[in-house]
């Protein structure tokens, strides 16, 4: 009993963490303080756009994962998505030289989460069993 509870807390955490940076989708004065990168002037209207695009994406994925964290038959589905999408950021962040410091701060975040979402697939794998 206490392992479902734990899954069902720990998804709903990682969820959480996927669904926050959604709001940017509907709130694109906050990509600044988000990502640390301006979105002022004539020439950033594509890059809002693809951040905007970007925080429904992972909105979706926190989605996803608050409901696998209630629906056990969507917990596999919801936490491969959660790790390509976490992983492919943490992938794509260390590789690319002098990040700004909020998108460390991203990454890190990430990877706290990450490593909740694998202590969650062994608790899931263990619970299977």
């Amino acid at each position: 009993m206490w392992t479902e509870r734990l899954i069902t807390a720990l998804l709903f955490i990682v969820g959480a963490i996927n669904l926050l940076p959604g709001f940017v989708a509907v709130a694109p004065s906050r990509i600044s303080t988000a990502y640390g990168v301006s979105v002022d002037g004539a020439d950033s209207v594509d890059l809002t756009l693809l951040l905007r695009h970007r925080a429904v994406l992972l909105a979706l994925v926190g989605i996803g994962l608050l409901c696998a964290a209630f629906v056990p038959s969507l917990r596999i589905p919801a936490m491969a998505a959660g790790a390509v999408s976490m992983g492919t950021f943490l992938l794509f962040a260390y590789t690319t030289p002098e990040l700004n410091s909020a998108n460390m701060r991203v990454a890190r975040i990430d990877i706290a989460a990450v490593a909740l979402l694998a202590t969650t697939a062994v608790l899931v794998g263990r619970k299977g069993a």
